[in-house]
């Protein structure tokens, strides 16, 4: 009598069975065992319906008991199983409002950062006036790993603060480079021993921080992953970051009588200790891409090269 008076649209998959009520109201029957139909036939669900109805009404989500003279079967918390239910429908469209209505809070994920960095001198890469101290794009790779939290501030507005760790290699363009710091600072010049040299980098680690506010158009919950692709949203952010050198050193590798040699040396070489910057990240479906631009100098005033360092990449 009570399916009568609504007007129905059932979906029945294997044993479920999908009943949608009103606009936004459904009710899912669930059967594991077929036997179950002969009870089913002597419940009274008028007087079920409407003991959900009052509940729906006073919010109360306690368990309602089976009654020995009607059969009425058990119903437990029926709000939080119908939000799980919507939570993983992304077919219906008042479903995914629901979706982005109810899942509130913070979610965690972890972020890896890859590509490659390099750095600008007076606007300019150092090349361009044949500095010993260029770099080679490809082999300068930039990594990062990164535990982020994704705070909603509304449907389509978030908050990504992190916290981790990311490594700046500087390979230069002439794999002869040697890198020394002296008492007036750090100084790059080239080797002229008669040697196979293989490469010259200078790398630098850094715990970092940061906080990008983001605009979802998709609104989702949840990032989106490389090895995801059910979203068509763009989304991108711009914010600060700040990191802290933990370690730094040069390494030069050459062949020499036959045998591979490397030359690794531990120092700060001056570099500055904190590094701060901005973070823009832009992202499509389940790719996004990142960069970042260090708003002050690599080394120490007046200890080295004015250099401004700069990364770009994917992030998964």
């Amino acid at each position: 009598m009570l399916i009568a008076a609504f007007t129905i649209q059932a979906q029945q998959k294997q044993d479920t069975v999908i009943i949608e009520l009103a606009k936004t109201s459904r009710v899912i029957f669930t059967m594991r065992d077929k036997q179950d139909l002969e009870i089913l036939k002597h419940y009274d669900f008028n007087e079920l319906f409407k003991d959900i109805l009052k509940k729906l009404e006073s919010r109360d989500t306690t368990a309602v008991a089976a009654d020995s003279t009607t059969q009425q079967p058990t119903i437990a918390q029926e709000e939080e199983e119908v939000e799980e239910d919507w939570s993983s429908d992304n077919d219906d469209d008042n479903n995914d409002n629901n979706r982005g209505r109810r899942r509130r809070g913070t979610s965690q994920s972890f972020n890896f950062d890859l590509g490659t960095n390099n750095y600008l001198a007076d606007g300019k890469f150092p090349e361009a006036d044949n500095q010993p101290y260029a770099v080679r794009p490809w082999g300068s790779w930039y990594v990062g790993i990164a535990s982020v939290q994704r705070t909603r501030l509304s449907n389509k507005f978030f908050l990504e603060w992190s916290i981790g760790a990311s490594w700046y290699n500087f390979k230069f363009e002439k794999d002869n480079v040697i890198v020394q710091k002296t008492d007036d600072g750090v100084t790059f010049s080239e080797d002229t021993r008669d040697l196979e040299f293989k490469k010259s980098k200078l790398t630098s680690s850094y715990v970092m921080a940061s906080i990008v506010p983001v605009i979802d158009f998709g609104g989702s919950a949840d990032k989106s992953r490389l090895w995801d692709n059910d979203s068509d949203a763009f989304r991108f952010g711009v914010g600060p970051y700040v990191g802290y050198r933990i370690s730094s050193h040069s390494k030069m590798v050459y062949v020499e009588d036959g045998d591979r040699e490397k030359d690794k040396e531990r120092d700060n070489f001056y570099l500055n200790n904190f590094r701060y910057g901005l973070r823009l990240q832009i992202g499509y479906r389940s790719t996004d891409l990142f960069f970042n631009y260090d708003l002050n100098e690599l080394f120490a005033e007046n200890k080295g090269p004015k250099l401004n360092a700069f990364s770009f990449g994917v992030t998964f």
